[in-house]
């Protein structure tokens, strides 16, 4: 699939980058490649493994134990609400804070698979408190757990009153897993049009900028975003009031999209677990829109970058083809 960049191996980089070019996943291609989407289904470095499968046992666990009954969520009431908006930031709190220890506090790995050799800003004015850090959290639990929570307590509160069309896995259990696996699709969709649409100067200027101050991103990178920028990042849930879900549907929705950003920041291409063993995350794809601003604003689970000329690909046929193009970086 992957072809081998055409310059030679640099060990003095500034910026670590693959030995292969970045390819889109075999899903939207054609012809169809049907041996090679089913090993990348399937195989523990592909669409279900490890991290969709993770979150579907992360939105299992939620919906069983950590969500309050239907029933209660039918009256807007701030018992319930208190306990949907502490879980969220305790699941925010700790996947981030886990992700930010390991690699960056402890630097359990070293730079071992990390993108650029520099650490977070800790005397930088551009940042709240001039520190990286700090101002990530900030924007990720103030904003970003509150917008999350506010979809999370509309969503529940909608079922309650019937108000969504609802589906039941004992019923549709082919439709319910069908559904599951779409959902990062259209995520991965609805970000690359709302994100084309927050590169927009006056938008850029007065929202989208706030993210883009990471340039060397860390975990609490991902969500560290202005509140208007949660509110339609977030908006991809709306989706569930046209196709029929159930809860569970939702839970995974949520928190694909609310603790993914947090891995797919986190500045390294893999997580060292044990001696070689290491657990895939391969987001340079996104670590080269943070770099450029100009390449790269979707995913390459739905190639709109690819069908737009806006795909870089990691080699320098594909930076230099980027430098001969006219500037549309908005700042």
């Amino acid at each position: 699939m992957a072809e081998n960049i055409s310059s030679k191996t640099q060990k003095a980089r500034v910026d670590w980058r693959p030995s292969e070019a970045l390819t889109p996943d075999p899903i939207f291609v054609w012809p169809p490649q049907p041996v090679n989407f089913l090993k990348w289904l399937l195989s523990f470095d592909g669409y279900i493994i490890p991290w969709n499968a993770f979150y579907f046992g992360l939105a299992t666990v939620t919906w069983l134990y950590l969500t309050p009954d239907l029933s209660r969520m039918a009256t807007l009431r701030l018992d319930w609400i208190a306990e949907i908006y502490i879980r969220n930031l305790a699941l925010l709190t700790v996947f981030a804070g886990l992700l930010h220890l390991r690699l960056y506090t402890f630097k359990g790995q070293g730079d071992k698979h990390k993108y650029t050799p520099q650490w977070p800003a800790r005397t930088d004015k551009t940042f709240l408190f001039k520190r990286q850090v700090f101002d990530n959290m900030f924007w990720s639990l103030v904003s970003g757990c509150t917008v999350w929570s506010a979809y999370d307590i509309l969503m529940m509160w909608s079922y309650a009153n019937h108000l969504l069309p609802y589906v039941d896995w004992t019923q549709k259990p082919i439709y319910c897993v069908f559904l599951l696996l779409v959902i990062p699709v259209w995520s991965v969709f609805h970000f690359y049009w709302t994100h084309r649409f927050i590169h927009w100067k006056p938008i850029y200027e007065r929202v989208h900028y706030l993210h883009h101050k990471n340039v060397n991103v860390g975990p609490w990178s991902g969500l560290a975003m202005h509140p208007v920028e949660h509110v339609i990042y977030f908006s991809s849930l709306l989706i569930h009031f046209v196709i029929p879900s159930h809860p569970l549907h939702v839970l995974f929705h949520l928190q694909q999209i609310g603790l993914n950003p947090m891995h797919g920041h986190s500045g390294f291409d893999e997580f060292v677990v044990a001696g070689n063993r290491t657990i895939p995350n391969h987001n340079y794809f996104h670590f080269l829109h943070h770099r450029y601003h100009t390449v790269n604003f979707g995913d390459g689970l739905v190639p709109l970058d690819k069908w737009f000329g806006s795909f870089h690909d990691g080699t320098d046929e594909a930076h230099a083809a980027m430098r001969k193009k006219p500037s549309r970086k908005p700042t």
